[in-house]
């Protein structure tokens, strides 16, 4: 057993792929009192936003880096759609991002929900929304991949959602947040060395 050291200004994550190889029997849609709603071609201002918004306590930062005309060359690609969790007052509060670039796959790029609505049962919600709707396309696989720096429950809600973990990978990047592209004080819970 050993150790590698990680250099200061980066950041480690250990990263589990899961995936789902048949479609989850029918059940009732959990309730909810958000409301999914296609983003057809987003701003990248606007997805930058809610991009940082859900994803800044856990470092997601891969989107927030790229050049502009890489990110809208991704997410106006017609074979990538993109939903966004709106509340009540017509709020963005979630994103769901289901990729299907690959022949008879899906994958669940990004599924995430503002820190303030966690614990509340709409992670759920959007689950099955998800499913239902990578499923609906004819596929034979739905994966997704979390990592150590997500939601500690992350790995544990996609198990109980039906997911199979099939491999695990380390990661190593630099920190988001001393690039500036998140502020210094994002994801308290992982030290910011360097």
């Amino acid at each position: 057993m050993g150790l590698i050291p990680v250099s200061n200004g980066e950041v480690a994550a250990i990263v589990t792929t899961l995936e789902m190889r048949q479609r989850p029997p029918l059940r009732p849609m959990p309730a909810s009192r958000l409301r999914l709603v296609a983003w057809d071609r987003p701003s990248p201002e606007k997805y930058r936003a809610l991009f940082r918004r859900i994803g800044a306590p856990w470092l997601w930062f891969s989107r927030l880096v790229m050049a502009e005309s890489a990110l809208i060359q991704l997410i106006h690609d017609p074979a990538i759609s993109i939903f966004a969790a709106v509340d009540p007052a017509g709020v963005e509060v979630g994103m769901l991002e289901l990729d299907f670039r690959h022949p008879r796959e899906c994958e669940l790029s990004y599924f995430g929900l503002i820190p303030e609505l966690a614990g509340q049962g709409h992670g759920r919600w959007l689950m099955a929304e998800a499913l239902a709707r990578g499923w609906a396309k004819g596929v034979e696989r739905v994966w997704v991949h979390t990592c150590t720096l997500d939601h500690p429950s992350a790995l544990g809600f996609y198990r109980a959602s039906g997911f199979t973990a099939i491999s695990r990978t380390i990661e190593t990047f630099p920190d988001p947040r001393l690039g500036g592209f998140l502020p210094a004080d994002a994801a308290p819970q992982i030290p910011l060395l360097g």
